[in-house]
């Protein structure tokens, strides 16, 4: 059977992989995020999955605004990098592994959560990065094959912070029921809180994002039981992208170890973050929550954090 092995948080900023292609990691402006990168990406070195599920949201590249999915998997054996206006990174393409890809759509079917196939798919940043930010030097080729899973967050209404952490703990069940004997690792990406338009463009909410950070490994169902609102008013517009960082927490499970954290701001007007996770080797899925059934704490004060460029 498939194994969960571990988890991975991570912003996906554009940006970020342009620092990375145009080798500017350690300007100034770029090093004290890079320099946080360093540990997590070291132990990832050592803890090589085979496959990531990589859970993000393509920004218009690859799917039409006229038709956007809730939820969606992509199902091909290549997914090719998108060109997002000025040349498509020169990255590996994408290798997928549609059999899993296929299990992963009927379990969740089966499970009453309506899965949109992606036959074809161009991957952008919300994947690439994250890809650069687990290997930075891929050379020809991932070292991972890669299962994307989209969500919508950027056409209202997106779904709920809730139904984000049960998808998860679907995911969860319906990869270590893959019946190949094979390692995963689950990625939740975007994030932190950021606005990129509007009267709040560049809103950054340290007090939100440090909350957040800390609770998505202690108490993922408080997260769970924000509204849309509560995240669009803390985090900005772009911060619901948080949103998808409670499926790859609800797919771990119980029982999970800290490796590293880290956060940085302001990256291209963006809190940047990453927490790795992982799991307790030969595990029971025992549920996505690790804290007691106490009644969900408040918001804690400084609700919008001053914006800052």
């Amino acid at each position: 059977m498939a194994e969960i092995i571990w988890g991975l948080a991570t912003s996906h900023v554009p940006a970020i992989g342009a620092a990375m292609d145009h080798h500017r990691t350690t300007d100034p402006y770029w090093k004290p995020l890079f320099d946080g990168y360093g540990p997590a990406r070291e132990w990832m070195a050592e803890h090589r999955p085979d496959v990531v599920v990589v859970v993000y949201n393509d920004h218009a590249n690859a799917i039409d605004l006229d038709v956007i999915p809730t939820f969606a998997i992509g199902t091909a054996d290549h997914y090719a990098v998108a060109d997002e206006g000025w040349g498509a990174r020169q990255v590996p393409t994408v290798v997928g592994h549609p059999a899993l890809s296929e299990h992963l759509v009927r379990s969740l079917v089966d499970e009453q959560f309506d899965i949109t196939m992606l036959h074809q798919l161009e991957v952008d940043h919300g994947l690439t990065v994250p890809l650069s930010v687990y290997c930075p030097e891929p050379g020809d080729a991932w070292p991972s094959r890669v299962v994307p899973l989209l969500v919508n967050v950027i056409q209202y209404p997106q779904p709920t912070a809730e139904r984000c952490l049960r998808l998860g703990e679907a995911l969860g069940r319906a990869i270590r029921s893959f019946p190949e004997d094979i390692t995963v690792a689950v990625f939740g990406t975007g994030g932190m809180s950021h606005q990129l338009a509007g009267a709040r463009a560049g809103l950054i909410n340290e007090t939100f994002d440090r909350m957040f950070l800390e609770r998505i490994e202690t108490d993922p169902e408080s997260l769970a039981a924000l509204t849309r609102e509560d995240y669009i008013s803390q985090a900005g517009s772009e911060g619901i992208e948080l949103i998808m960082w409670l499926v790859m927490r609800g797919a771990l499970g119980a029982g999970l170890t800290r490796i590293h954290d880290t956060y940085h701001v302001p990256v291209s007007n963006t809190a940047a973050a990453l927490a790795l996770f992982q799991t307790p080797p030969a595990r029971v899925l025992v549920g996505a929550s690790t804290a007691s059934a106490e009644a969900v704490g408040p918001i804690p004060s400084g609700a919008v954090g001053e914006a800052r460029a």
